[in-house]
């Protein structure tokens, strides 16, 4: 018996058929100028049926890594599935994009502001369209975002792992690590989970600045997730093992100064280590940081000027960190 053909469906208010790829821009507002701003986003929709899959970026307007991800993806052809559907939208927050700001003009985080109004502020408007036009016509997403100012996070996925769904997406995506990270007050993926859609957060390098670890990283694990979802035949292999970091910690600045970190971002630092000193700048002052837990560096702060209470790096702990030292 032949199936029945695949029907068209409609997402922003546009249809796209079987087979048919289509750019679909959602108006947002205006500049002052009154010049317009439009969101782009990329539908393709594979002949045979199949899981549709949005893959998000710049939410934060300056975290350039994400958006890289998504448009080489794209560049590439692969989202252009054999099966199932891709959304992509390379730059949420366009607003940000063009003031290298992790936020739009009213200093409001954008993803600290779903589900978002349609007549509220700037970035609630933002989060209004992705709420109504994006979430109710996907089934799964990867939501890419980077480290902040001066802040490189090592490739990892953060996930809610008490969620078996999620956990299947995490490990099918494969990154370095894969973060236990409960959900953001008025985040994407929170409004997501509530309306049953599972969405995991991929995290990679720093703001502003093209990190390519963390854009291969990102490439390599949405195709692993495609394959797993039945949408593509082929993904790149898998060449480390997934750290499941259950713990995270920040190490701070006990006073202001130079900050000179004796590690790495990915590395594994001991229980006491030495990992960095903080300086005067005029030789009269210096003072050793040394862990305070065995894990893995998460994150790292690339600024070398600090004050005190700054964090300095993040670390995460997974089963063996917790054997090899434990918290204090």
């Amino acid at each position: 018996m032949n199936e029945a053909p695949v029907k068209e469906f409609a997402i922003a208010g546009q249809s796209v058929a079987p087979g048919e790829f289509r750019e679909i821009n959602i108006n947002i507002a205006r500049l002052p100028s009154r010049t317009l701003i439009e969101t782009p986003i990329y539908v393709y929709r594979a002949p045979e049926h199949g899981s549709t899959l949005a893959l998000t970026a710049g939410m934060h307007g300056d975290e350039i890594n994400g958006m890289e991800i998504v448009r080489r993806l794209i560049d590439a052809g692969h989202n252009r599935v054999q099966r199932g559907t891709t959304v992509c939208m390379p730059i949420i927050n366009v607003y940000g994009f063009l003031n290298y700001s992790r936020d739009v003009p009213d200093g409001k985080d954008v993803n600290r502001s779903f589900p978002g109004s349609k007549g509220g502020s700037l970035a609630s408007r933002v989060a209004w369209h992705v709420t109504h036009d994006i979430l109710p016509f996907i089934d799964y997403g990867i939501d890419f975002h980077t480290g902040g100012a001066m802040r490189t996070n090592y490739p990892q996925v953060r996930c809610m792992m008490q969620e078996a769904s999620n956990v299947e997406l995490a490990n099918a995506f494969h990154a370095p690590f894969t973060i236990d990270s409960p959900f953001r007050p008025h985040s994407l993926r929170q409004t997501a989970a509530k309306k049953g859609k599972n969405i995991i957060v991929y995290e990679g390098g720093e703001s502003l600045r093209m990190d390519a670890q963390a854009i291969e990283e990102g490439i390599n694990g949405t195709l692993r997730l495609m394959k797993h979802l039945g949408m593509i035949d082929w993904a790149p292999p898998v060449k480390q093992e997934t750290r499941m970091v259950w713990n995270t910690t920040w190490v701070r600045a006990h006073t202001a100064g130079l900050f000179h970190s004796h590690i790495q971002s990915g590395d594994l630092v001991h229980k006491g280590q030495l990992v960095g000193t903080i300086t005067d700048p005029f030789g009269e002052y210096k003072e050793q940081i040394k862990s305070p837990n065995t894990g893995y560096v998460i994150g790292l702060n690339n600024n070398p000027v600090v004050n005190a209470g700054d964090a300095l790096m993040h670390l995460g702990m997974d089963e063996f960190c917790r054997l090899d030292g434990g918290e204090e």
